[in-house]
């Protein structure tokens, strides 16, 4: 691997017809850290992944994933590579047990029916091997999928929105399971919509169709968008939220419980906005911009690649 990146790619791109749906990305991942990929749906945060696990050719860029060449080595990198697809995409009519056989089968694991075992017992699967995985709750056919993308012993990991639709405990227990991952020196990269999930990453990337805005730690991330952000509280936020949205120099007005979150990357302009309803009818005061505050402000600035 170059200087200790697992993932080091420059200039990737890639094309759908005339659509450009990944623009030019470069980016380094450490091996053994957490990385996580926002952006909004579409922003092609999929074919990226796609593209880094030799599933996609790049129509330009070059790099390398775990020391191989991503255009030339692309089947020496599936070898050494997990990937958890968006959907549940193991038979629902085998059970656990089986579905991580034919997995097992599949990348030629050695001592397989020994490394099914251990995957279950790894996983917390015991006792449920015999089931069918159609019977499943959504946190337990994450552990399945994430029991087959370790089966093999991979060096990284590509999750593409992992935990959607599962319980808050079940994603509690996936993400303490990365990090002991990682802490063995697993790279892993991961996409998510979770705020609390991008938090626990050690460090960020932000792509919006196509195009990769901003990366680095969360306090870097949200240093770099420049926003500050006021939290209102009093009577009637709805309405006040829309005069606000109307204003020049506010890029945002939000609810956040009893409270809007009104921001602006222009300090001066954003103040100069609220000065009119900073009255007695309303509790002002400012807060630290949150990485939600920032996600919503880069997703409001970007321009849509398939818009008419």
């Amino acid at each position: 691997m170059s200087e200790g990146f697992a993932i080091d790619v420059q200039g990737m791109t890639k094309r759908f017809g005339d659509r450009t749906v990944v623009n030019k990305i470069n980016l380094q991942v450490r091996a053994g850290e957490i990385y996580g990929f926002l952006g909004p749906n579409g922003s092609g945060k999929t074919t990226f992944i796609r593209m880094l696990c030799g599933l996609l050719r790049a129509d330009e860029g070059k790099g390398t994933c775990l020391g191989y060449d991503l255009l030339t080595q692309s089947e020496e990198i599936k070898r050494h590579v997990g990937y958890m697809t968006q959907r549940f995409s193991f038979y629902e009519d085998l059970s656990i047990a089986e579905n991580l056989d034919f997995v097992a089968r599949m990348y030629g694991v050695a001592n397989r029916r020994q490394a099914v075992r251990e995957s279950i017992k790894q996983l917390g699967l015991a006792g449920r091997q015999d089931q069918l995985t159609g019977e499943l709750s959504g946190g337990w056919k994450q552990r399945v999928a994430l029991a087959a993308c370790l089966i093999h012993h991979p060096k990284l990991l590509l999750l593409d929105e992992p935990t959607a639709g599962v319980d808050p405990k079940a994603r509690r227990d996936f993400w303490e399971q990365l990090h002991q991952l990682a802490a063995q020196g697993l790279t892993v990269l991961v996409t998510t919509h979770y705020m609390d999930e991008a938090e626990r990453c050690h460090r960020l990337a932000y792509i919006s169709y196509g195009n990769l805005l901003t990366h680095g730690t969360l306090a870097e991330v949200i240093a770099r968008a420049r926003l500050t952000t006021w939290a209102v509280s009093g009577p009637d936020l709805p309405g006040l939220a829309g005069e606000l949205r109307s204003s020049s120099g506010i890029d945002q007005a939000v609810a956040f419980g009893t409270s809007l979150h009104v921001s602006g990357s222009d300090r001066a302009a954003l103040q100069s906005a609220i000065a009119p309803y900073r009255t007695d009818k309303y509790e002002w005061h400012e807060i630290d911009s949150s990485l939600e505050d920032v996600f919503i402000h880069l997703m409001q600035s970007s321009q849509d690649n398939f818009a008419a």
